[in-house]
């Protein structure tokens, strides 16, 4: 029996994605053993989002080779796709494997025999046309299920669409029925997973059905007790979903919203399909219905053509807007995207400054969220994360608690009291009252 082991970069979409892949090998009589245990096989499973792709590969390589060094070592992802020859040159690399190969590895590579050369298997893009089901279990104590692939946007700034291939769905059936296999393990947390999520329903190139009709029919799902929605476009963020969630049974009130910037010049220039106004009353609409909810942010800092003036009206917008986090993405150039031609290139020290002012900021927008919600009771899932003697879980509305370790805590939703933020940041509780019933 082979051992192998499983590394993943980057986003949820690629944990389920990984995680599919790894029962794939448990059903073909492997061994699925931690990246530590001397594994025969590392398959790696790469993210292209930032400029460090390159470097995080080689370093993973070099410590599967450390760890084994006759290993097999299988490199897939978004990485692998747009730059297969360059990471066949990555030493000890024995496979590299794109997106319409992928889940196909264990019939494509030979039962992982090593070769003289690097196998390259990566069609173009236009071939990966396929969805693939995929979600993540017995990896950590939610659930990443994937429901939409590809990208049909081409924003200005972004691989995505040359990694993953044009915007494709599962059908809400399929959907369901993945839903209740993992209503049926211990799994409490669902979070809906995609690339363009808000795109859902396009199969065979058509659009069949609409993301709503996902969310309605999830509901309705026994056994599930939270489900989250990972990340959702503005412009697809509808009055009916943000409505239909504020009244729902298992959807919580906890939006991630991608921005990229607070001054409609950059909106524009990104390819972006909305402006800041709509952004603003999408996250009008929400708190007015939820005024407990959680809202998370995507923004990109030093893009081409942005001025001192035009960071400000990003900076000041955010800052007036009754948002809860912020996720801070230093623009990098990446090749083959429109914003690589670009002119006007901010300095990098510049962009870094930027940064380091909207994380700062980041900060303290979800201090005063923790604290709006501080005296208020909320469901709590705690998970295997335990430091100092704390463990550690988020509430329904992403706030990230702290309790007295109880190895009981694990993986069981409990009502709390949110009491005070403590000196890392988190919110310690009150005891944990009791466990919360499932639906």
């Amino acid at each position: 029996m082979k051992k192998v082991a499983f590394y993943t970069l980057g986003c949820k979409l690629n944990f389920s994605e990984t995680s599919t892949i790894s029962r794939q090998f448990e059903e073909k009589g492997f061994e699925k053993v931690d990246f530590q245990d001397t594994p025969d096989i590392f398959i790696i499973n790469t993210c292209s989002v930032t400029e460090n792709a390159d470097k995080k590969c080689k370093k993973i390589v070099k410590e599967a080779k450390k760890i084994s060094p006759n290993s097999y070592v299988a490199i897939i992802g978004c990485y692998a796709q747009l730059k297969p020859r360059e990471i066949s040159e990555i030493s000890g690399v024995d496979a590299v494997l794109g997106a319409a190969e992928k889940f196909r590895l264990i019939e494509l590579l030979d039962d992982f025999a090593k070769e003289q050369e690097v196998k390259v298997l990566a069609s173009e893009i236009q071939e990966a046309t396929a969805f693939n089901n995929a979600y993540s279990i017995n990896d950590r104590t939610r659930t990443f299920l994937k429901v939409q692939d590809g990208c049909n946007y081409g924003c200005a700034f972004c691989t995505i669409p040359l990694a993953r291939g044009k915007s494709r769905s599962n059908t809400v059936s399929s959907v369901l029925e993945a839903a209740r296999e993992i209503a049926n393990t211990e799994v409490k947390e669902v979070v809906l997973t995609g690339v363009n999520i808000g795109d859902f329903g396009i199969v065979d190139g058509k659009r069949q059905e609409k993301f709503v009709d996902l969310v309605k029919a999830i509901d309705e799902v026994e056994g599930i007790d939270r489900i989250r929605i990972s990340s959702i476009e503005p412009n697809l963020l509808t009055n009916e979903i943000i409505s239909f969630c504020g009244e729902s049974k298992r959807f919580v009130p906890h939006f991630h919203v991608p921005l990229q910037s607070g001054s409609n010049t950059i909106l524009r220039k990104m390819g972006r399909r909305y402006l800041r106004e709509l952004y603003e009353d999408r996250v009008s609409k929400i708190k007015t219905l939820m005024p407990q909810a959680c809202i998370g942010v995507d923004v990109i800092v030093g893009f081409p053509g942005e001025t001192d003036e035009l960071f400000l009206e990003t900076y000041n917008f955010l800052n007036e807007l009754d948002i809860s986090y912020l996720h801070v993405f230093t623009y990098s150039e990446r090749a083959n995207t429109r914003a690589a031609e670009m002119k006007e290139v901010v300095p990098m020290k510049m962009r870094s400054e930027r940064s380091k002012m909207l994380r700062i900021l980041s900060e303290k927008k979800r201090r005063k969220f923790y604290e709006e919600n501080l005296g208020q009771t909320f469901t709590v899932l705690f998970e295997d994360d335990v430091q100092d003697g704390k463990i550690h879980g988020f509430t329904e509305n992403y706030i990230r608690v702290a309790a007295k370790y109880d190895p009981m805590l694990v993986n069981e939703l409990k009502l709390v009291t949110l009491d005070h933020i403590n000196e890392q940041g988190n919110v310690e509780v009150l005891e944990p009252e009791f466990v919360y019933e499932k639906h």
